[in-house]
């Protein structure tokens, strides 16, 4: 897999507010954006950056309930990291494996990501993205959640754009 680097994680708490309140005034991480709750398909969240990034976002919050005995609720902890690779073409070979294997959960447009969601075989879950240049992402929706047509985006962009140029990555 043409993994480059770790792009974000995203973590499941109890308590939007008191997480951001917690990383913003102990490590100086700034609230890019957020999310509203939706009825249940979008939970409330907030993503945040590291005071130096250039990142979207290195770490977000989604808000979950505490689960009852009875329920099978997600409990505070990791959702998922987020690996970022650097072109459409990588992100489409690992498409085409993760298809193979029965291993791809969702393929999500979020605007300026482009992402694969996976289980694992414990069912853990990861994210391999690829991520919109800077210069490239003016007007670009940054808090999407649409279905993601690969081959549209590479129809977009081309299949060997390197990705996250001057966002996650630095510019050549």
């Amino acid at each position: 897999m043409p993994v480059q680097r770790l792009n974000h994680a995203v973590l499941y708490v109890r308590d939007v507010e008191r997480s951001v309140a917690f990383y913003t005034d102990l490590l100086n991480f700034r609230t890019v954006f957020r999310v509203h709750a939706d009825g249940g398909k979008v939970p409330e969240g907030a993503f945040l950056q590291a005071a130096e990034s250039t990142n979207d976002h290195d770490l977000a919050f989604l808000q979950v309930d505490a689960p009852s005995p009875e329920s099978s609720g997600r409990r505070p902890g990791l959702a998922h990291l987020a690996w970022e690779v650097d072109t459409l073409a990588e992100l489409r070979q690992i498409r085409g494996k993760l298809v193979e294997t029965g291993a791809l959960a969702d393929e999500i447009d979020h605007g300026t990501t482009k992402s694969l969601y996976v289980n694992d075989p414990d069912g853990l879950e990861f994210e391999v993205c690829w991520l919109v240049p800077a210069d490239r992402s003016d007007g670009v929706e940054r808090e999407a959640f649409a279905p993601l047509d690969l081959d549209a985006v590479i129809a977009e962009y081309g299949a060997d754009l390197p990705g996250g140029i001057g966002v996650s990555a630095p510019a050549h």
